[in-house]
């Protein structure tokens, strides 16, 4: 859970999570989207690979990003369970 919190914890995580929430990317194709680094977008995609927010598979000689709807289901439970009941 600590790792799905740091992941979350940055915006450029975050916007990358919702570009995957449209449609699978390569990290070149993530990497056009913002003003930084290759090896930077490659650092956080790591980070959200070990959070297990997105998994990656590997296309010839791209690797292809997708977001894990299953790990976001459960964190939607999760975070469900504290939602106060109507009295």
């Amino acid at each position: 859970m600590n790792l799905l919190f740091k992941a979350l914890n940055d915006q450029t995580r975050r916007r990358i999570l919702e570009m995957l929430q449209e449609k699978d990317m390569t990290a070149g194709d993530i990497a056009d989207q913002f003003d930084m680094s290759k090896p930077s977008i490659s650092h956080h995609l790591d980070l959200l690979k070990q959070a297990d927010l997105v998994v990656s598979t590997k296309q010839g000689q791209f690797v292809i990003y997708s977001l894990n709807a299953t790990i976001i289901d459960g964190i939607v439970s999760w975070f469900m369970q504290f939602k106060s009941k109507k009295q």
